[in-house]
């Protein structure tokens, strides 16, 4: 590929100021497209996230109203070394010491997630698709797309400490801007990494694979570290960037010293990611793709499908496997966690049926681990789109190949792939709880025609409106936030029943009822029938 273009490199300290200008030209203008671009998937990942944290408060406050309950929970979390893997240790009993325990983790692993979309969205997908080449044929410094790529990123984590920061400010002002600060800072540092993999690696798939994986290996290690001790001061812990929000200690006596944690690393990966960026010509990666063989191996669209998705199928299969174990053994602490706490019992039998506690928290995690899996059908339906616009598709379907079955090799891996990662939640449940695998299976699977439904929502936009497919992240942020945040806030029943999984049946120990499930699968076949309809009557998108 030819290589991208460069601004002459001046000699001397006055040119090198006029050169480093040249390099950052046309920043202003690619960070203009960027937010126009992203004008929906930011909204919605910051509105997510920071309704997430704000909702927090008043749910403890209705779950611990006295001091006694939450001393009562303190102690509880000193000796559950299972409940402080999964949301970490808490340093104070004040509603914004618990709003930080219940919500930071997830808040923080949120903002990477986004962040790192984002930067991959506009620096190695660019290069993927084309535009790029052709946006560097105009008056663009070399790094200007990598610093409009980050700068949209600080962007969406301003906007979200911002919005956290004003939230909880009622909670206390210092620890507020503590936390938001936090948020926005982690957020950086896996924005930056992210923009370091997307110079190492030649797709964009494998810089978000990889960027993802050090996240998740983040999240163990602070899970690690927080099962050991109950003061978050494991060496472990600190080697997480997760662990350095907690560690930050928002409301709970702030130690401003770890914001040059996320300070230091982000200045020093983003140097890295500019020296990286410099050395390589366009399209061009320092870890290529390694070459096929001479002869193809693939049979047909689904199995380039499979191919394709492959990775990211057993990514998610492991982390179900493990989440599954997790919670299946935090179960049977669950009745001693709530103790006599009448207000937490009920949000747990909201969210789990009206059975006994033990089966209503089984439940409500079957929910839980639903929820999480409309994000990756989404994600796997939308690899469609993403073949679509990077013109791969098209010398696919310029053979023999029709576009439905084009289609219906990358719809079995998301479709499929749902069912096989809810079975594996359920044996992850089953094996951390140390109970009869069928029932446990069977409350995950009754999940899958509700995932089913936001996957056809999906497949819906990008047969007929393919260039708002992007909205399918908003459904499945609104989904997860009436999930997450409508049980515990008591929301209306009417709420409630927006999202599919407010239909279906509370398992284990509730009774199955088939109805809702055969009309959430009829729903979601015929959410996929009108896009793939669709899909067949529009013309290509090419960019």
């Amino acid at each position: 590929m030819t290589a991208l273009p460069l601004a002459p490199r001046s000699g001397g300290r006055s040119g090198g100021r006029s050169g480093g200008t040249r390099q950052l030209a046309g920043t202003t203008p690619l960070l203009r497209l960027a937010l126009r671009r992203d004008r929906v998937l930011i909204p919605v990942w910051v509105g997510v996230n920071a309704l997430m944290v704000l909702s927090m408060p008043g749910t403890i406050r209705s779950l611990y109203g006295t001091a006694a309950e939450r001393a009562g929970l303190l102690r509880q979390l000193e000796t559950s070394a299972s409940l402080r893997a999964m949301t970490g240790p808490v340093f104070g009993d004040s509603y914004g010491a618990l709003t930080v325990w219940r919500a930071g983790v997830y808040a923080g692993a949120l903002a990477a997630v986004m962040s790192l979309l984002l930067v991959v969205r506009h620096t190695r997908d660019e290069e993927e698709s084309g535009r790029a080449e052709l946006i560097s044929s105009a008056m663009v410094g070399r790094r200007a797309p990598l610093t409009a790529a980050l700068l949209t990123a600080a962007v969406a984590n301003a906007l979200l400490g911002g919005l956290v920061t004003a939230g909880l400010a009622a909670q206390g002002g210092t620890g507020a801007a503590a936390f938001g600060l936090g948020v926005a800072g982690l957020g950086m540092v896996f924005a930056t990494l992210a923009a370091i993999l997307a110079q190492l690696t030649e797709s964009a798939r494998s810089a978000r694979g990889l960027t993802a994986a050090v996240l998740g290996a983040a999240f163990l290690l602070r899970a690690a570290g927080d099962s050991a001790t109950a003061d978050g001061s494991s060496v472990l812990t600190w080697l997480s960037p997760l662990g350095w929000l907690e560690n930050l200690r928002a409301f709970a006596g702030e130690r401003w010293w770890v914001l040059l944690l996320f300070a230091g690393t982000a200045l020093l990966q983003g140097a890295l990611a500019y020296a990286l960026a410099e050395r390589r010509d366009l399209g061009m990666s320092f870890l290529p793709a390694r070459p096929g063989p001479a002869a193809g191996r693939l049979s047909g669209p689904g199995a380039l499908a499979r191919r394709l998705q492959r990775g990211s199928l057993l990514g998610w299969s492991i982390g179900f496997l493990l989440a599954g174990m997790v919670y299946g053994t935090m179960a049977e602490g669950a009745a001693d966690l709530v103790g006599g706490n009448e207000g937490a019992r009920r949000i747990i039998e909201r969210m789990g049926g009206e059975a006994g506690l033990v089966d209503a928290f089984l439940s409500a995690m079957t929910g839980m681990l639903g929820l999480v899996a409309t994000l990756y059908i989404v994600a796997s339906v939308l690899r469609m789109h993403g073949e679509e616009t990077s013109g791969r598709a098209e010398p696919v379907l310029a053979g023999a190949v029709g576009r439905l079955r084009w289609a219906a090799g990358h719809l079995a891996v998301a479709f499929g792939g749902t069912v096989l990662i809810m079975l594996l939640a359920g044996l992850g449940l089953a094996l951390g709880h140390g109970r009869d695998t069928g029932p446990l299976l069977g409350a995950c699977l009754a999940q899958v025609p509700a995932v089913w439904v936001i996957g056809g929502a999906a497949v819906l936009l990008h047969g007929l409106l393919p260039r708002a497919a992007v909205a399918a992240w908003a459904v499945a942020g609104a989904v997860l936030l009436i999930g997450w945040v409508g049980p515990a806030l008591d929301v209306p029943r009417a709420v409630l029943d927006l999202s599919p999984f407010g239909h279906l049946p509370k398992l284990p120990g509730g009774q199955m009822e088939w109805t809702p499930v055969l009309v959430l699968t009829a729903l979601a076949a015929a959410l996929v029938t009108a896009g793939l309809a669709g899909l067949r009557r529009r013309d290509l998108l090419t960019g």
